[in-house]
């Protein structure tokens, strides 16, 4: 994915300053944002935000949504809402610079779509950098605090989803089905046709809905964005 700078990155509808947050914009975000989510969903809620890049995006591609983003990074919580701000949708999006736990311990909203790119590196992967551990490392917030969380927030209609690696996906999904909360789409996102599985992007809810998998390659067997990719994201992306 081309990357604008380090510092900001132009989207066609929206613009992200990203030098005061640990991530930045990625492929994962990108990816999540444009094809999570079905319906008409009126209440989103984010966990973690960064940069607001995927609250962003969904405010963009459902109009009639309230978006609620979560930071607990109080420099990507100023950034992000400086993002927000900016933006055309601006109107309808709060970023809270609060903990996942603390939140969801207090708050007795439903949102019909709940969305993250969650922390999954292990404690003894830790960098010197606390922002960058905060947001790559789950002793923040463990996949059991998640999908706890998820469970009282979610709607009993509502949609949970979720990009990972293809191994702490399978782990996500076993602490996520003791809280009912069951496992249903699922998208598979290499980056080309003979490469191994890179991400995985997920959904969860309490009704059984018919699932239904989809497979994404990034980059064609020529090594040039798939017209797939290109397709999901013309709406966001410049150089589609």
């Amino acid at each position: 994915m081309s990357k604008s700078s380090k510092a900001y990155f132009q989207f066609k509808q929206f613009g992200v300053h990203q030098d005061r947050c640990a991530m930045k914009v990625s492929t994962d975000g990108v990816i999540l944002g444009a094809y999570s989510g079905l319906g008409n969903p009126n209440n989103i809620l984010e966990i973690g935000t960064g940069t607001g890049v995927v609250s962003l995006m969904l405010a963009q591609r459902f109009p009639q949504a309230q978006v609620t983003g979560l930071e607990i990074d109080y420099d990507a919580w100023v950034q992000a809402s400086f993002n927000a701000d900016k933006s055309p949708w601006g109107n309808r999006i709060i970023f809270k610079n609060q903990s996942f736990q603390d939140f969801y311990q207090n708050e007795n909203q439903k949102f019909d779509f709940i969305i993250s790119n969650p922390p999954y590196y292990p404690d003894h992967l830790k960098s010197n950098n606390q922002q960058r551990n905060l947001a790559l490392h789950n002793d923040s917030l463990t996949f059991s605090d998640l999908v706890e969380g998820t469970s009282k927030l979610l709607s009993k209609e509502g949609d949970f989803w979720v990009i990972l690696p293809f191994n702490q996906m399978k782990s996500l999904e076993l602490e996520a089905m003791k809280v009912g909360l069951i496992p249903n789409h699922i998208l598979i996102v290499r980056d080309n046709p003979i490469k191994p599985i890179l991400r995985v992007v997920r959904s969860f809810s309490f009704a059984g809905k018919e699932p239904f998998s989809n497979e994404l390659f990034i980059k064609d067997s020529q090594n040039k964005y798939s017209a797939t990719y290109a397709d999901l994201l013309k709406d966001f992306l410049l150089i589609f």
